[in-house]
């Protein structure tokens, strides 16, 4: 038996966003796995569960009874589920599997099953602060073997302001400002100019959010039909789940939703009732990939295919986690990937700080062309450097972009 003898937590930004690691370390002299347990705004909460709650419970514990530790942690404190508790599981979960698959000197995606895949395809992001310059970032990336893109401009679901404007009432509080109709407007013309410059030999997708009323997000999709979407994302909040129905009823535009589940009963309903064509689930959000492995199989016998979320506010551990489950499952779709970027992609004022990522996190799955790949090392094959995450510190300012507000000044959930 193989027993875990330490539990501990490193917390780093090197890309400046706040993310928490997971350090399982065994009883077998340089045995020990790692895991992910970012919750970027909230990640205080979640290092002191892992620490103060967590750690005691699985200390001395079998490291090989995966399913058994996940079990006991989730339902240790009663209440279950919501995203600190799951982050906080998902990074010993996750570093678990890492251990597991140093045991067996294999590659997570071989406990899984093998390879169906040698690469995943993976979709990238452009935007533009005019339809001439989102266009240009669209064709860099194809330029560089991407074959989909996701194309958004002015801000998720109608961000447009960044406080105010001349037409709300006096007195309204700061935040980001909704012009929800005029983006609905604005996203059809968008994906009229893009369709018409780059034609139909790229995918192309679109995020809203969550972030329209569900009449609204109905008639953008339908409004968006000709111009064939790979997927629209998150067209209908998380508390308008009754309206999918309705939307899959008259419309053809596929259909992607899941990022902010924490729960099962969340998206139950939604794959067996085949309303949704593809499921994203945050990973380590949802618990790590004990749980969303399950999902995937469910996922799979109803015919709906995955597009895990992965953006800046995951650890390369999480992402490799992405990447070994897309290359060992059937019913995979695409895989969203924050990474490098082309040479001649337009960034504006944002860093691309990747160097110091892969610093921190040697071993990171690579982009070539328009695909990643794992490595081969066994477990995650991703190596923590302590002494380089120690240069990054975390931040624990108040979180501003989530304060978002329709015309009138009341808050409008992100």
């Amino acid at each position: 038996m193989v027993k875990i003898a330490d539990v501990q937590v490193v917390c780093t930004a090197p890309e400046g966003i706040n993310l928490v690691a997971v350090k399982v370390l065994t009883d077998v002299d340089g045995l020990y796995g790692l895991g992910c347990a970012t919750f970027t705004y909230r990640h205080k909460a979640v290092v002191t569960l892992i620490e103060e709650y967590l750690k005691p419970l699985v200390m001395g514990r079998d490291a090989e009874q995966i399913e058994e530790i996940w079990q006991l942690m989730h339902q240790n404190a009663y209440w279950r589920y919501g995203p600190i508790e799951n982050n906080a599981i998902s990074g010993i979960d996750m570093a678990l599997w890492d251990i597991k698959g140093k045991l067996a000197s294999m590659p997570v995606y071989q406990l899984l099953g093998g390879k169906v895949r040698e690469g995943v395809p993976v979709y990238r992001h452009a935007d533009g602060r005019s339809l001439g310059e989102l266009v240009e970032n669209v064709q860099a990336w194809m330029e560089s073997g991407v074959q989909y893109v996701r194309c958004q401009m002015g801000g998720y679901g109608g961000g447009r302001l960044a406080d105010a404007g001349s037409l709300s009432p006096e007195g309204a509080l700061p935040g980001l400002y909704l012009e929800q109709r005029a983006y609905i407007r604005d996203t059809i013309t968008m994906f009229e100019h893009v369709r018409s410059a780059v034609g139909f030999e790229v995918e192309l997708l679109h995020d809203v959010h969550g972030r329209l009323k569900p009449i609204d997000a109905i008639r953008l999709a339908k409004s968006l039909e000709p111009y064939e979407l790979f997927f629209l994302e998150d067209a209908l909040a998380l508390e308008d789940e009754e309206w999918f129905g309705e939307m899959r009823a008259q419309t053809t535009t596929p259909i992607a939703m899941g990022e902010l589940f924490t729960n099962p009963f969340e998206w139950r309903r939604l794959i067996e009732s085949r309303v949704i064509d593809f499921i994203r689930v945050h990973l380590t959000a949802a618990g790590g990939l004990t749980p969303v492995r399950k999902l995937q199989i469910l996922a799979e016998s109803y015919g709906v295919k995955t597009a895990w979320h992965g953006p800046g506010d995951m650890s390369p551990m999480a992402h490799a986690a992405n990447i070994h489950l897309d290359v060992a499952s059937r019913n995979f779709g695409i895989q969203e990937w924050s990474g490098t970027r082309p040479p001649n992609f337009i960034l504006h004022d944002l860093a691309d700080a990747s160097e110091a990522l892969v610093d921190v996190f040697p071993g990171l799955p690579e982009q070539r062309g328009g695909y990643v790949y794992p490595n081969d090392k066994p477990g995650w094959g991703i190596e923590l450097d302590e002494k380089a995450a120690a240069k990054y510190p975390c931040h624990s300012g108040v979180t501003t972009w989530t304060q978002t507000r329709l015309r009138d000044g009341s808050l409008q959930t992100p």
